[in-house]
C-alpha cells in the first residue's frame, strides 16, 4: 500500500503541478504576453478565460479515460493521462508570445490548455481507484486520500518554482523568460512519474471483473441511464471546493498584486504556506472521514466554508500578509476536510464496472461547475474601492448549493447502515 500510494501520490502531483504553474502564469503575466491589446482587467479575465479551457476538457477527458479505466483497466489510464499532460505543459513554455506571431499565440494557448485539461480529467480518476481498490476497507478513505495530497504539492512546486524566479529575476527578465522555465521543468518530473508507475499491478477489483466478464460495455451511458442524479449531486457537491480553492489560489494572488499592491513574492508565500497546512492536514480529516464517514465530514467541509467566506474576504482586503494567510488556510482547511475523502465517497458511490467513468465524470463536472469561472466571476466582482463583499457573495451562494447536494447523498462507509447513516434501499458499500 505505500508503494501504490507512493506512485499514486506523485502522479497526481505531477499532473496538478502542469495544471497549477498555468494558473500562477495566468495570475501574474499570461494577460500583458498574449493579449496585449486589451487593458489590464481585460488582459486578465482573458487569461483567466484561457485558464477555464482547461477545466472545460476535463469532463472530457474523465469520460474518454473513464472509458479505458472501466474496460481496459486503471492501469493503462496512469499512463496516457500524465504523458498528455506533461507534453502539454511544455510545450506551453514553448508558445511565442503575441507580439511574435499574433493573434496565433493566444490559440496555440488555448489548444495547449484544452490538452492539459484533457489528461487530468484522466488522471484523478485511475489514481484513487488504483489506491483506494487495493486498501483495506477500514482505511480505505486514508489510503485513497493520498492522490488527495498530490494537488499540494504540485502547487507547492509550481508556486515554488514562480516565487524563485520572480524573486531572483527582474520583472522585465520574469516577463520576458523566466515565466515559462517551470513549463519547461515539467518534462523531467512527468517521465520520473510514469517510470514509478511502470511496475504498478491491475487493481484486483478490476481483475475480477475482467475474469467475469462483468465489464460494462459503454460505462457512460450505463452512468447516465443509471445513476444520473447521483452524477448531478455530485458535481453540484464538490463545486465548492474548486471554487474556494481557485478563489483562494487564483483570484486571491491576482487582487493581492494588482488591487493591494502586495509583493508578489508575499502573495504567493501566503497562498504557499496556507495549501502547505492544507495538504498536511489531509490525512488527518481522512482518518476521521474512516471513523465518523465520508459524509458528516463533507457536510461540516461545506458549512464551514459558508460560514468563512465573508471574514476571509474582509480579512483580504487588509492587505496584510499574516491576516491574509489567515483569511486563506482556514478556508483550505475546511476545504480539506471535504476533498480528503472523496477519493473513497466518489468510488464507492458506483459499482465497480462503471466506477472509474462515474467518479471521475462527477469529479470533473464539478472542476466546470466551481473552478472554471470563479476567477473570472471573482475578478469581475470585486472593482470599487472597499472589500469584494460580491466574491464573498458568490462563494457562499455555492456553498451553500453544495451543502445541499451532499445533504442529499447517502453515506457509503463501512457501517453506515448499521449506524443508520446511509438512506435506506440505498446499496451497501463495494
Amino acid at each position: 500500500m505505500r508503494r501504490l500510494a507512493a506512485a499514486s501520490l506523485v502522479g497526481t502531483a505531477v499532473e496538478f503541478y502542469d495544471f497549477y504553474v498555468y494558473g500562477t502564469a495566468a495570475a501574474l503575466v499570461l494577460g500583458p504576453l498574449f493579449f496585449p491589446t486589451f487593458s489590464p482587467l481585460a488582459g486578465t479575465l482573458a487569461a483567466f478565460g484561457t485558464f477555464a479551457v482547461g477545466f472545460v476538457s476535463r469532463p472530457l477527458g474523465a469520460v474518454l479515460f473513464g472509458h479505458v479505466g472501466d474496460r481496459r483497466g486503471r492501469r493503462p489510464v496512469l499512463f496516457v493521462s500524465l504523458a498528455l499532460t506533461g507534453a502539454a505543459t511544455v510545450a506551453v513554455g514553448c508558445v511565442p508570445s503575441y507580439a511574435a506571431i499574433g493573434p496565433a499565440a493566444p490559440a496555440l494557448l488555448l489548444a495547449l490548455r484544452f490538452l492539459q485539461g484533457l489528461g487530468l480529467g484522466g488522471e484523478w480518476g485511475g489514481a484513487v481507484l488504483l489506491a483506494g481498490e487495493h486498501a483495506p476497507e477500514r482505511r480505505r478513505a486514508l489510503w485513497a486520500s493520498f492522490p488527495q495530497i498530490g494537488p499540494s504539492v504540485g502547487f507547492l512546486l509550481a508556486n515554488g518554482v514562480m516565487l524563485a524566479l520572480s524573486a531572483g529575476l527582474s520583472d522585465a527578465a520574469f516577463r520576458s523568460w523566466g515565466w515559462r522555465v517551470p513549463f519547461w521543468a515539467a518534462g523531467l518530473p512527468a517521465l520520473c512519474g510514469l517510470l514509478l508507475r511502470s511496475s504498478l499491478a491491475e487493481t484486483p477489483q478490476f481483475r475480477e471483473l475482467a475474469e467475469t466478464g462483468g465489464r460494462a460495455g459503454a460505462p457512460l451511458l450505463e452512468v447516465v441511464r443509471a445513476h444520473w442524479r447521483r452524477l448531478l449531486l455530485t458535481a453540484g457537491a464538490l463545486s465548492v471546493g474548486y471554487a474556494v480553492f481557485y478563489a483562494v489560489s487564483t483570484w486571491a494572488l491576482a487582487y493581492g498584486t494588482d488591487r493591494l499592491g502586495v509583493g508578489r513574492t508575499a502573495m504567493l508565500g501566503c497562498v504557499m504556506a496556507a495549501v502547505a497546512v492544507k495538504g498536511a492536514a489531509t490525512p488527518f480529516a481522512a482518518v476521521m472521514g474512516d471513523r465518523y464517514g465520508r459524509r458528516p465530514m463533507c457536510l461540516a467541509g461545506c458549512a464551514a466554508c459558508a460560514v468563512w467566506m465573508f471574514p476571509m474576504v474582509w480579512l483580504l482586503h487588509t492587505g496584510r500578509p499574516v491576516l491574509m494567510f489567515l483569511a486563506i488556510v482556514v478556508a483550505l482547511l475546511a476545504f480539506a476536510a471535504m476533498f480528503a475523502v472523496v477519493g473513497a465517497y466518489l468510488p464507492e458511490l458506483y459499482e465497480p464496472r462503471v466506477r472509474c467513468t462515474g467518479a471521475a465524470v462527477g469529479y470533473n463536472l464539478a472542476g466546470v461547475l466551481g473552478g472554471a469561472l470563479t476567477p473570472v466571476v471573482a475578478t469581475a466582482a470585486s472593482g470599487g474601492a472597499g472589500p469584494p463583499w460580491g466574491v464573498a457573495a458568490y462563494l457562499a451562494g455555492v456553498s451553500v448549493v453544495s451543502l445541499g447536494c451532499f445533504a442529499l447523498l447517502p453515506e457509503t462507509a463501512p457501517g453506515a447502515v448499521e449506524a443508520g447513516r446511509r438512506a435506506p434501499g440505498e446499496p451497501a458499500p463495494v
